[in-house]
């Protein structure tokens, strides 16, 4: 398998376990918490940011490097991904737009919203963050 399909691979594992800490904490704190939707997946994105960065880096991008500290990588990725977080977050209020009835199952619109931009975040993350190959130490 090439290098590129690999990461390809890699990323979309990760942004299912992405998704599942998303979609599970909005759910969560939607329907047991009473949260708004939209406070909710504040909290919901950032974490399920974190967890990907975390994945990512350890495993997708294995073999690149950022050149960066651990926690200045985290606030780049973070950066870079606020990118796709305007896509995503988006299609998520526009799925809520144009249909109310979901507000009971934001689940459904996160998943609508990770589609959007994850692309957008795989290229930022390749190309902007993990540019380089890791040279052996």
């Amino acid at each position: 398998m090439s290098r590129l399909r690999r990461e390809v691979a890699l990323f979309a594992v990760g942004g299912l376990l992405g998704f599942i800490v998303d979609a599970g904490i909005a759910q969560g704190l939607v329907r047991l918490g009473g949260w708004s939707v939209y406070t909710a997946r504040v909290v919901s994105f950032l974490s399920a940011a974190s967890v990907t960065w975390w994945w990512n880096r350890n495993h997708t991008f294995a073999q690149r490097d950022s050149g960066q500290s651990q926690g200045s990588e985290w606030l780049r990725w973070m950066g870079l991904m606020a990118v796709g977080a305007v896509i995503n977050n988006g299609v998520y209020v526009l799925v809520f737009q144009a249909f109310p009835a979901l507000r009971a199952w934001p689940a459904v619109a996160v998943a609508a919203g990770s589609v959007g931009g994850s692309v957008a975040n795989f290229l930022f993350a390749r190309t902007l963050l993990y540019r380089a190959a890791k040279t052996p130490a």
